[in-house]
C-alpha cells in the first residue's frame, strides 16, 4: 500500500464514520451519502458480550431478514463506556440510545423503529437521552459524557473494531504516514516531549524522555513492546482499547520502532482477555495485508512487524522487568535496576515500553499537535486519563476525563453518585499499589502529582468508589490479600512481608487487635518499601498506610472496641432484633440455621448471641427491619 492508497481508503470511509460521530443534526444530512439508511451500532466489548449482546446481534440479523430491509448496517463496536446499561445498541443517523436491550426489544425496535418511516421506541431509550419535548439530545449533552474528553478512547464505540478500514476512516495510521514521510525521528521525540505525556500505566514517567533515551542507546538490534497485562482489581481501561480500538496501539508502535530504529515490536496482553487478543489478531492480520505491518511500510522503505505475547495472568508480570522476562519465555519475576529497560530490556537489548493507553495517545498528538494536547489537564500533568469506575456507583463504566478533574465531578457528575443515597466515604486508585482517597479529598484535581501529595496514586486508571458501609479496615485487608498471593516471592521483603502485614490485618478483623500491631504494620510497611526489588513490594503496604491515616478511628474501633463501624467484619458482629418493631411473624426463627432465635407469635423475638453463627439470613428474611448489626 501506498501513502496515497491509505487516503483513498480513508475517504472513502469517512461518511460512514461522521455519522456516527456528528450530532443528530448534521448526521442527517450526511446519511444519504453512506448507502446505508440506518446504522446500528451493538457493543461488543467484554461487558456488554457478557450480558448477552451476540444474541442481541444475531436477533437484529433475523430480525432485519425478516423484515426484509437490507439497508441497515448493523456494526459491532467496542466498549460505549456506560457499562452498567449494556448490553447498548445506538441506531444512527438518530442517535437513539437504547440500554439493556434484549432480543425481545431487538424485535420491537427493529418493528417499529428500523423499518422506512419508523420512529424511536421512546419506551426503551435510555430515558437521560431525552427531553421533556420528546427529542433525542446528542450524547455531548449526557450527563455521563458532558464532563469527558475522550482521546485514547475517540474510536471505541464508534468504529467496527474488527475492520482496518473503519479504522482508517476515523484517524488511525495518518499519524504514521506523516512521521514516515514529513517528519525526522528526533522530530517526533521533540513533539512527544512537547505535549508532556507522561506513562499511564502508573508511574507517570516521560514518554519523549524514554523513547529518546532508547534511541540513544547503543545497539543495532532494539524492541518495542506495549503492557497490556492489565491486573488491577477492577481496571478494565486498556482492554477496552484493545477490544475498540487496536490499530492505534499498531501504529504508535510502528512510529516508534522507526523513532528508535526497532524492526520488531511485542503485545503482551493477558489471556483472560479472550476477544481483545482475538481483535488484536485480526488487526495485526489486516495491518500486514494492506502493508501497514511488516516490510516497506507504505513504500517508506521501513519494516516494522509485531507479535503477541500471551501473560498467564500473574500480576507481578505488569512490572516491566517481569514482563520481558515472561516474553523471553521465562518465569515472569523482576530484574534489578539499572540498568533500565530504555538501555537493557528484552533480550537484554534496548527497549522501549509502554501501556496501551500511552500507545493510545500518540496518534492524536502528532495528527493535532503537541501544543493541543499540551493545553489539556494541568501544568505537570497534560492531556486525559481514562479511568475504569466501579463499586458503589450509579454508572459504572469507562470514562475519559482532563487530568485535573476532580473526583467531585467523576463520582457525581458522571458517575451519576452512590446507589440507594448512601454518603460517598473513600475512592481507591491505583489499584493494590494505590491509596484511599477519603471525603475531605474529593474536590482535589486528578493528576499525577495531587494523587501523591494526598497518599495513593494514579496507577493505570481503577477508581473504585466505596460507600458509608465500607470497612476500611476490611478493604486493607482484601488488596493484601491480593498482593500476598501475587507476590513472586523472589525477594524477602515482598515474599516475607506482604504475609506478614496480611496476618496483622487479619488479627485485627478477629477482634484479637493490640495497640503494638499497628507500630509493627508500619515497621514492616518501611522496610518493604525501602528493600523490595520491584514496585509490586514497595507500594503494597499503600493500602494499609492510607486507610490508617485518613481512617485510624476505625482501626481503633477494631483494636480498643472490639467493634467494626460499618458492620462488616463478621467476627465483631452481633445481630439483634429490636423489639419495638419486631411483629413475631417467626419469619426470621423459621430461617435460622442455628436455632438461635426465639419467641412466640405476635410477640418480639429474641437472638441468642452465643448461638448465632452470623450468616445473616435472619435480617435478609426480616420484612419489617427489625432487626439490625453492629
Amino acid at each position: 500500500m501506498t501513502r496515497e492508497e491509505l487516503a483513498k481508503i480513508a475517504a472513502e470511509g469517512a461518511d460512514k464514520i461522521n455519522v456516527r460521530r456528528l450530532v443528530r443534526e448534521q448526521a442527517e444530512k450526511l446519511a444519504p451519502q453512506t448507502g446505508y439508511r440506518k446504522q446500528v451500532l451493538v457493543c461488543g466489548g467484554t461487558g456488554c458480550t457478557s450480558s448477552h449482546s451476540l444474541k442481541v446481534i444475531e436477533q437484529l440479523e433475523a430480525s432485519l431478514k425478516e423484515l426484509e430491509i437490507d439497508d441497515v448496517l448493523i456494526v459491532k463496536t467496542g466498549c460505549f463506556g456506560l457499562c452498567a446499561l449494556g448490553p447498548i445498541m445506538i441506531v444512527y443517523p438518530e442517535g437513539a440510545f437504547y440500554p439493556h436491550m434484549t432480543p425481545e426489544h431487538v424485535k420491537t425496535v427493529a418493528e417499529k423503529h428500523l423499518v422506512p418511516g419508523g420512529e424511536p421506541v421512546k419506551d426503551l431509550l435510555f430515558q437521560e437521552t431525552v427531553k421533556e419535548d420528546g427529542t433525542i439530545m446528542p450524547f455531548a449533552e449526557v450527563p455521563f459524557y458532558k464532563h469527558q474528553m475522550r482521546i485514547a478512547l475517540r474510536n471505541c464505540g464508534v468504529i467496527a473494531a474488527e475492520d482496518i478500514r473503519e479504522a482508517i476512516a476515523a484517524g488511525d495510521y495518518s499519524a504514521l504516514a506523516k512521521v514516515l514521510f514529513e517528519m525526522t525521528p528526533d522530530e517526533v521525540i521533540a513533539e512527544v516531549k512537547k505535549a508532556g505525556l507522561r506513562g499511564r500505566g502508573g508511574a507517570g514517567f516521560p514518554t519523549g524522555v524514554k523513547w529518546q533515551s532508547c534511541k540513544d542507546a547503543k545497539g543495532d538490534v532494539k524492541y518495542i513492546c506495549c503492557n497490556a497485562d492489565e491486573g488491577d482489581p477492577g481496571a478494565f481501561m486498556d482492554r477496552s482499547v484493545l477490544e475498540g480500538d487496536p490499530n492505534t496501539v499498531l501504529e504508535a508502535m510502528t512510529i516508534a520502532g522507526y523513532v528508535v530504529n526497532a524492526h520488531q515490536g511485542f503485545i503482551y496482553v493477558r489471556a483472560e482477555y479472550p476477544i481483545a487478543v482475538d481483535r488484536l489478531n485480526i488487526a495485526i492480520a489486516q495491518a500486514r495485508e494492506l502493508g501497514l505491518l511488516g516490510k516497506n511500510i507504505l513504500g517508506s522503505g521501513f519494516d516494522f512487524d509485531i507479535e503477541i505475547r500471551l501473560g498467564a495472568g500473574a500480576f507481578v508480570c505488569g512490572e516491566e522487568t517481569a514482563l520481558m522476562e515472561s516474553i523471553e519465555g521465562k518465569r515472569g519475576e523482576p530484574r534489578p535496576r539499572p540498568p533500565f529497560s530504555a538501555q537493557s530490556g528484552v533480550y537484554r537489548k534496548p527497549t522501549v515500553l509502554n501501556n496501551v493507553e500511552t500507545w493510545a495517545s500518540i496518534n492524536p498528538i502528532l495528527t493535532k499537535g503537541a501544543d493541543w494536547f499540551a493545553s489539556i489537564g494541568t501544568a505537570k500533568s497534560h492531556g486525559t486519563k481514562v479511568f475504569a469506575l466501579g463499586g458503589k456507583i450509579n454508572n459504572v463504566g469507562l470514562v475519559e476525563v482532563p487530568m485535573g478533574t476532580t473526583l467531585r465531578t467523576i463520582i457525581y457528575d458522571i458517575g451519576g453518585g452512590i446507589p440507594n443515597g448512601k454518603k460517598f466515604k473513600a475512592a481507591q486508585t491505583g489499584g493494590p499499589s494505590g491509596g484511599c482517597i477519603p471525603a475531605k479529598y474529593l474536590d482535589v484535581g486528578m493528576d499525577f502529582d495531587n494523587l501523591v501529595a494526598i497518599g495513593s496514586m494514579m496507577g493505570s486508571g481503577g477508581l473504585i468508589v466505596m460507600d458509608e458501609d465500607t470497612c476500611m479496615v476490611d478493604i486493607a485487608k482484601f488488596y493484601l490479600e491480593f498482593t500476598a498471593d501475587e507476590s513472586c516471592g523472589k525477594c524477602i521483603p515482598c515474599r516475607v512481608g506482604t504475609k506478614r502485614l496480611l496476618e496483622l490485618l487479619q488479627k485485627i478483623c478477629d477482634g484479637k487487635g493490640e495497640p503494638d500491631d499497628l507500630v509493627k504494620v508500619k515497621e514492616i510497611a518501611q522496610h518493604m518499601k525501602t528493600s523490595s526489588l520491584c514496585a509490586l513490594g514497595q507500594s503494597a503496604p499503600n493500602p494499609i498506610l492510607s486507610t490508617m491515616e485518613h481512617f485510624e478511628d476505625e482501626y481503633w474501633a477494631h483494636i480498643y472496641e472490639k467493634r467494626c463501624p460499618a458492620g462488616v467484619c463478621k467476627a465483631l458482629l452481633n445481630y439483634y432484633i429490636q423489639p419495638d418493631k419486631c411483629r413475631g411473624c417467626t419469619l426470621c426463627a423459621r430461617n435460622c440455621p442455628a436455632k438461635a432465635i426465639s419467641g412466640t407469635v405476635k410477640e418480639p423475638h429474641v437472638i441468642d448471641t452465643t448461638k448465632c453463627i452470623k450468616c445473616g439470613l435472619c435480617m435478609s428474611n426480616c420484612r419489617f427491619g427489625a432487626i439490625i448489626k453492629r
